[in-house]
């Protein structure tokens, strides 16, 4: 962790992967986020990987580093002392519906200056999760190479409307910081798939050329790049995106001569051009998978590292998880063994690196409720007596 935002707090009520990842970002990097809970937890308090005892790993990971307060938002009162937190504190990340107790408006009332960053589903408020979207936006017809369409398992436009919510919160913070103005910020993840898609000249492509791209398997459109299997059965894929990896690709697996009779025939060059590799990748793909199932793959590694070819051998999230490059030696992960689900293993903190700061471990996820006290206290003035009758009355959980 980083106290890049040290001095901000946020109050984040939220759910599933967007919104959570907001806060995430910034509590890796130095702010107060408090989690604002139903008592007993939210809708994915629990949801899966969970350990044998049922907590979850996922809820684990995606709130480290955060405080806990835990309310009965069912009842007026806990909804007023949420309310109360937002105003008082004057961020405030969320998923909860634009309408309702929790509508800019209504806090705003209370604190004109506060700055909201709401993650939606669609921009109408229709409800909608990362699976839908990206079927909405027509990636599962480009995956694979069979009629179904194939859905992704990474859910992409959660991930990336989490990180676009923690910057428009820190974009809209800094209007304020200059105008003295707050305001709402909505993040839906529909804009976000189909603007990404427009960004990477999807929409583009399709009404220029009044057709979808074609389903390519494995392939990489527009580039040289595929999965081939060497002699001793590993699978591994080879991406070229420079004309001098595509020089040192041909000389590593000896394939210059080959390449330059298909050059021949086709009245075409390779070397400076990568839609060609692509357009002719018929007649170059045979090439490559013989040579690559001449080499065993510890022999072809060390020749594609050797020479700067961009690769990497399939393998499972396991195996990853035991890769020491990646975790053991990785300044970013930490272990912790003092995880709510007592489960000792390496935790991520920030993915960026600042050479300037010492870098802290990151932080264990909050218990439900664990923070009620002392932050009902330090933020809305609650004397002790006060928050033990909110506790008795059932109002307030703690940990």
């Amino acid at each position: 962790m980083y106290d890049l935002l040290g001095g901000l707090s946020v109050i984040e009520a939220s759910s599933f992967v967007a919104s959570p990842t907001a806060g995430l970002y910034c509590a890796q990097f130095g702010a107060e986020v408090i989690r604002v809970d139903p008592i007993g937890g939210g809708p994915d308090y629990r949801r899966w990987p969970v350990t044998a005892a049922g907590d979850s790993l996922y809820w684990e990971n995606l709130n480290r580093a955060k405080k806990s307060v835990a309310l009965d938002l069912s009842r007026g009162e806990g909804r007023e002392l949420l309310q109360a937190l937002v105003r008082a504190t004057g961020q405030f990340v969320t998923n909860f519906p634009v309408d309702g107790f929790l509508s800019h408006a209504t806090l705003a009332a209370g604190r004109a200056d506060l700055v909201t960053v709401r993650v939606m589903g669609w921009a109408d408020g229709s409800p909608a999760l990362d699976y839908t979207v990206n079927n909405a936006v027509g990636y599962p017809m480009l995956t694979g190479d069979g009629p179904a369409p194939v859905n992704h398992v990474l859910p992409a436009w959660d991930l990336l409307t989490g990180a676009y919510a923690a910057f428009a919160l820190l974009a809209a913070i800094q209007r304020r910081a200059a105008t003295g103005q707050g305001g709402e910020v909505r993040v839906p993840l529909s804009d976000v798939a189909i603007g990404t898609v427009a960004n990477l000249g999807g929409i583009a492509e399709v009404l220029y050329g009044d057709a979808d791209r074609p389903r390519l398997g494995n392939t990489v459109y527009g580039l040289f790049g595929r999965d081939f299997t060497t002699r001793d059965g590993v699978r591994t894929m080879i991406v070229v995106v420079t004309h001098r990896q595509w020089a040192r690709l041909l000389s590593a697996l000896a394939l210059e001569e080959a390449v330059a009779a298909v050059e021949a025939a086709r009245g075409v060059a390779f070397a400076q051009d990568d839609g060609a590799r692509f357009v002719h990748r018929d007649a170059l793909m045979p090439l490559f998978e013989a040579a690559i199932a001449s080499r065993d793959h510890a022999d072809l590694a060390a020749a594609f590292d050797a020479a700067g070819i961009v690769h990497s051998a399939y393998r499972t999230m396991r195996e990853a998880a035991h890769d020491p490059r990646l975790v053991a030696d990785n300044p970013i992960f930490a272990a912790r063994d003092d995880n709510p689900s007592g489960f000792a293993y390496p935790a991520a903190g920030p993915f960026a690196t600042v050479p300037q700061l010492d870098r802290a471990p990151p932080a264990p996820a909050p218990r439900n409720g664990q923070h009620s006290e002392s932050v009902l206290a330090e933020r809305l003035g609650l004397s002790s007596g006060a928050i033990a009758r909110l506790i008795d009355a059932g109002v307030v959980g703690i940990s």
